[in-house]
């Protein structure tokens, strides 16, 4: 018996009957098992070594270019894991699965998040970052390959937002880990650029989900294992969902829409247009780029292209870019 296989066995031991088990993982191309690894944690290593995976630590979680102490969206999706493996293990759900879809569910956020994709949207008519996530991870990468991940991963990583609701429970999980991660770390983020304080918060969330980061984060995670326990999707109270929502709402109007960031957002929207129109009126700028994900050499450059490659950039890159193609150089004769 191998590793793996001791694995497998003891998660049919040890998990919930409710859990979605490592050996019926299922993938569109078969593949010899590892000899030490499930096929959920494969995934999870395929997707932390990949090119977009690294690209998160250049991306914008809420603030455009912050500084050392603010969230990205690499950290982001590090705090999504690190909940969404609590809720898993006290549930006794496949720990495996929920972080393999943590890893890989923002992978296909635009720079700039939300402003870059809502600009890719506004510009081509249909875009969101979930759907771009599983694109990128299972066509985009290993130049063109992709990673071949299994259905359950793709599945939550599609699900995590949006109108599909995963199938498996883990994938649930991140759907509302997700959730809790970004508000209250949001909130975290906005109180040390002095944009809010504890008394800025609606009084129910301060009464019933309390008032750091850390109790609200528990609040809600104790909410939803005790909600969800022995039961066959994942909950939370409706008490503490009303709430979780109108903090939404709270945080939607003081933050993600606050006045003082909006010049900031106008310009990051800016510079992604105009890269996307630059590359519309001179893809044959991006042939590099299509060659290199296995494209045919002569096949026409598509719309596709270059929402890929524009969504794919980081902030910095994306401002390197904008800069040298549309504002002009000082002109030094001395040079």
């Amino acid at each position: 018996m191998t590793i793996r296989e001791e694995i497998e066995a003891r998660e049919d031991l040890i998990l919930s009957p409710q859990a979605t088990k490592s050996r019926t993982a299922k993938r569109d191309r078969d593949e010899a098992p590892d000899p030490l690894r499930t096929a959920f944690q494969r995934d999870r290593d395929r997707i932390i070594h990949s090119k977009c995976f690294r690209r998160l630590k250049h991306k914008t979680q809420v603030y455009i270019a912050p500084g050392d102490h603010y969230r990205t969206r690499m950290t982001h999706t590090l705090e999504v894991g690190q909940i969404g493996r609590t809720v898993a293990r006290a549930l006794r759900l496949n720990e495996d699965l929920v972080e393999a879809i943590a890893m890989g569910h923002d992978v296909g956020h635009t720079p700039f998040g939300h402003v870059g994709e809502y600009a890719l949207r506004d510009l081509v008519g249909h875009f969101n970052h979930n759907e771009q996530s599983l694109r990128t991870l299972e066509v985009l990468e290993k130049n063109g390959q992709g990673l071949n991940l299994t259905q359950e991963v793709r599945d939550g990583i599609l699900g995590h937002t949006g109108t599909h609701k995963p199938v498996t429970m883990e994938g649930q999980i991140i759907r509302l880990a997700d959730r809790i991660a970004y508000l209250c770390h949001d909130f975290d983020d906005a109180q040390r650029a002095g944009m809010l304080a504890i008394e800025d918060l609606p009084g129910s969330v301060r009464e019933v989900l309390g008032t750091t980061p850390s109790q609200m984060i528990t609040t809600m995670v104790m909410d939803m294992v005790r909600e969800s326990m022995d039961k066959r999707e994942i909950f939370m109270s409706d008490e503490v969902t009303n709430v979780m929502n109108e903090f939404r709402r709270f945080m939607f109007t003081a933050v993600y829409k606050a006045p003082t960031l909006i010049p900031d957002r106008n310009r990051a929207a800016h510079v992604v247009k105009y890269l996307f129109l630059h590359y519309l009126e001179n893809p044959e700028l991006l042939r590099h780029e299509v060659e290199r994900q296995g494209g045919e050499a002569n096949r026409l450059i598509t719309l596709t292209d270059i929402v890929d490659y524009v969504a794919g950039l980081t902030d910095q890159y994306a401002i390197k870019l904008f800069k040298e193609i549309y504002i002009p150089r000082i002109w030094d004769p001395a040079n």
